[in-house]
C-alpha cells in the first residue's frame, strides 16, 4: 500500500502514541478494504461523541492527554445530553450515562472540533461541497452528503471516523471510488400522482420502501418532482439509512451525479412503487392504534429552517394542547437562525420545546416521552419503539400539528385519498 510520508511519521512514533494510534486504525481499515493507497479528505464529521459507555471517554481523554490534533476541520454529531439544557434527560434515570455523556462532549470540544452538537451538520453554513473527500460517521448524514451534496464518503464507524480526522486521511475504496457510486437497483416512482409525491410524507415513506428493497445497495429513485426541498431529500436519506443502510442513493434528474437515470444506472432490476406500498412502509411505523396522545416529537434529523417555517404557519398561532410534550430537536446554529426570524418564539408560545444538541429516540428518555408518541420523522419511528419502549404514531407533519392542538392522533381524511 502507497503510505503519505505523514502517515509514515505518524505509524514511527514520531508524533506521540495517540497520533500513531490513529495511523494504525486508518491504515487498518484501509487494508481491511483492500485499498491500494489513502485518499487525503478535508472534513469529518464525528459519531464518537455520542456516548454509549465508558470506552468512548478512555479513548478521547488518551487523545487529549497525548498531543493528538485534527488535521482537517471536525464538526460533531448530537450527543446523548444537551449541554444547553442538562434537565432534558434527567440524572436520576442513568447518572452513569447523563455525567458520561456530558464528559464525552466536553473531551471533544478540548480534542479541538467544532461543537455543532447536530446530526443534520449540512444544514449549517459551510461544509464540504460536491466531489470533496470527507470522513462521516453518523448514517444519515453519510447518506445526505454522498447523495445529495455529492461529497464522498464511506460510513466510518466510531473511532475510526476521528483517526481519519487526525491523519487527514481515508481509504481509497468504496463510495470514494466512481466504480462504489453507480445503482445497482432502480425504484420507480413516476406511476404515483404528482401531487401526492408533493406531498411532506411521501418522502419519509419512499425513503423507508428504498432502503427496505435496497438493503446495502445503491438504489436510484425516478419520480422525485424536479423542485423536491431539501428537507424532503434529507427524509429520504434519514429513512433509506435506518431501514436498510443505504450510504448513498441517487435521484434521477435532482441529486447531483444523476442528471438523468443512465448516468449512474446501466440497466439491472427495477421495482416500480405502488400506493399500496407506502401504505405497507406507513404501517410499518406505525406501532399502535390511533388514540389519545402522550407526546409528540420532531426533529430526527434535527429540523432544518425550511421545516421550521412550514411548523409555525401550521400553528398559526395555536396552541399545544395543555399538559402535552412536543419537542422538535435541532442545531444550535438552526434554532439560533429561526430565533432570528420570530419563529422560536412563536413555537414556545404555542406550547412546543425546541431542545438542542441531542436526538430524543435514543435511552435515556428525554422527559415526558412515554407512552403513545406520535412522529412525522421516519427514523424516529423505526428507532423509538426498540430505544424507549413507546407505541409510535407515524404521520405528516400537519397530521402531527393537528394531533398535537387535539391531544389525539387526527388523520388527514384526503392524504390517502390523493395517493392513487
Amino acid at each position: 500500500m502507497e503510505l503519505p510520508e505523514s502517515i509514515r511519521a505518524q505509524l514511527a512514533g514520531d508524533h506521540g502514541p495517540a497520533m500513531q494510534l490513529a495511523a494504525r486504525l486508518v491504515v487498518k481499515a484501509a487494508d481491511i478494504m483492500r485499498a491500494e493507497r489513502l485518499i487525503p479528505i478535508s472534513f469529518a464529521h464525528l459519531d464518537a461523541c455520542f456516548y454509549t459507555g465508558q470506552a468512548h471517554v478512555d479513548f478521547v481523554r488518551f487523545l487529549t492527554e497525548n498531543g493528538a490534533t485534527l488535521a482537517v476541520e471536525t464538526w460533531t454529531n448530537n450527543g446523548v445530553v444537551s449541554l444547553a439544557d442538562p434537565t432534558l434527560r434527567p440524572h436520576a434515570e442513568d447518572p452513569e450515562m447523563v455525567e458520561g455523556a456530558a464528559a464525552l462532549m466536553h473531551l471533544y470540544e478540548r480534542l479541538g472540533t467544532m461543537p455543532t452538537w447536530t446530526c443534520a451538520p449540512y444544514q449549517l453554513p459551510g461544509g464540504p461541497q460536491l466531489g470533496d473527500h470527507i470522513a462521516v460517521g453518523e448514517s444519515n448524514a453519510v447518506s445526505y452528503y454522498n447523495s445529495v451534496v455529492g461529497a464522498r464518503t464511506n460510513k466510518y464507524g466510531d473511532y475510526l471516523d476521528v483517526a481519519c480526522a487526525l491523519t487527514g486521511y481515508a481509504p481509497d475504496a468504496g463510495l470514494h471510488r466512481d466504480a462504489g457510486r453507480r445503482a445497482e437497483l432502480h425504484i420507480d416512482a413516476s406511476a404515483l400522482p404528482e401531487h401526492w409525491r408533493r406531498e411532506d410524507i411521501f418522502a419519509h415513506l419512499i425513503g423507508h420502501h428504498a432502503g427496505r428493497l435496497a438493503g446495502r445497495r445503491v438504489p436510484v429513485i425516478s419520480g422525485l418532482t424536479s423542485d423536491v426541498p431539501k428537507q424532503a431529500l434529507k427524509a429520504i436519506s434519514s429513512a433509506a439509512a435506518s431501514s436498510g443502510g443505504v450510504e448513498l442513493w441517487h435521484g434521477a434528474g435532482v441529486t447531483p451525479e444523476a442528471p438523468e437515470l443512465g448516468a449512474v444506472f446501466e440497466g439491472g432490476e427495477t421495482q416500480r412503487v405502488t400506493a399500496e406500498d407506502l401504505a405497507r412502509a406507513h404501517r410499518e411505523l406505525s406501532t399502535t392504534q390511533d388514540g389519545p396522545l402522550d407526546a409528540v416529537a420532531l426533529g430526527t434529523p434535527h429540523f432544518g429552517l425550511g421545516e421550521f417555517e412550514q411548523l409555525v404557519w401550521l400553528f398559526d398561532g395555536r396552541r399545544v394542547k395543555t399538559g402535552l410534550p412536543m419537542l422538535v430537536s435541532t442545531s444550535r446554529g438552526v434554532r439560533q437562525m429561526a430565533a432570528a426570524r420570530g419563529w422560536i418564539a412563536a413555537l414556545e408560545d404555542s406550547g412546543v420545546e425546541v431542545p438542542v444538541d441531542i436526538c430524543t429516540y435514543h435511552s435515556p428518555r428525554v422527559r415526558g416521552l412515554r407512552g403513545r408518541v406520535m412522529t412525522n420523522a421516519a427514523k424516529w419511528a423505526y428507532y423509538a419503539p426498540g430505544m424507549l419502549g413507546v407505541e409510535v404514531a407515524f404521520g405528516s407533519l400537519k397530521e402531527c400539528v393537528e394531533s398535537a392542538i387535539r391531544g389525539e392522533v387526527w388523520r388527514d381524511p384526503a392524504l390517502w385519498t390523493n395517493a392513487s
